[in-house]
């Protein structure tokens, strides 16, 4: 059974960075899609940024490109965002998921429980 597991959440002021991490467990993930999406006060989740585990090709939603990447530790099994210049837009719970397969696709079957990212002005 896949369990993910997100860290690093926090407060932090505009402009600032945050790391988030997502350990993975419960199977090898070869052949797996990991992602992060994020849900704000009031909206829809929205797909942030994903990576295939094996190859290590990334997506990103237009709005934090330049700005978050995505990368994953196979020798620890865990998915990371790094998050700079970040904006109050940003403010959000943020999850962690996977997917089997590798083309591109905002359908995730494995969700974690989510960190909220706050970011003041």
């Amino acid at each position: 059974q896949v369990q993910l597991v997100e860290s690093g959440g926090g407060l932090v002021q505009a402009g600032g960075s945050l790391r988030l991490s997502c350990a993975a467990s419960g199977r090898t993930f070869s052949g797996y899609t990991m992602g992060w999406f994020r849900q704000a006060p009031g909206k829809e989740r929205e797909f942030v940024a994903a990576v295939t585990w094996s190859g290590g090709t990334t997506y990103y939603e237009d709005s934090v490109k330049g700005r978050f990447t995505i990368s994953r530790d196979k020798a620890k099994n865990t998915v990371y965002l790094q998050m700079n210049s970040l904006k109050p837009e940003d403010t959000a719970v943020y999850y962690c998921a996977a997917r089997l397969g590798v083309a591109y696709s905002h359908n995730f079957n494995y969700w974690g429980q989510g960190t909220q990212v706050t970011v003041s002005s």
